[in-house]
């Protein structure tokens, strides 16, 4: 079990203004966090980093969307971290989300579903580095 995880404030809920709201429930549930940059992924970069889906119909989408606009990058920090980030944002799917969760609260749909979070530690370790520098991580 890790101490860390990845998220992505992802373009919608960034073009939506909720950077904000969504960083103050994430510090409010117990995160700490250690790396934080606003910046954009370009195809290529949405194609490497969502590779593990290339093989699935929804792969085109999710790579025009995910660089479709700026979005937030964040390595946090707290106790099992992963798990207790995957609870914060709910599921997937908004309409099936938990009430207080981040995807109830701000997703739009089901493809755009306001943020990313690792779903292992082993992922998380990847994510934070694709995104920064081990330098850029307190």
């Amino acid at each position: 079990m890790s101490d860390i995880t990845f998220t992505m404030i992802k373009p919608d809920a960034v073009q939506d203004g909720h950077i904000g709201a969504i960083l103050s429930k994430i510090t409010e549930a117990g995160f700490k966090i250690k790396a934080l940059k606003l910046t954009q992924l370009t195809v290529d970069d949405a194609k490497k980093f969502y590779a593990i889906h290339s093989e699935r119909p929804f792969f085109g989408e999710l790579v025009e969307f995910m660089s479709s606009g700026p979005i937030v990058a964040a390595v946090l920090e707290k106790e099992n971290a992963v798990e207790d980030f995957r609870k914060l944002i709910g599921a997937t799917n908004p309409a099936e989300a938990a009430e207080g969760t981040i995807r109830k609260r701000f997703a739009r749909s089901v493809g755009e579903n306001a943020v990313h979070g690792s779903d292992s530690d082993e992922n998380a370790l990847i994510e934070a580095q694709f995104h920064f520098s081990g330098r850029e991580i307190f």
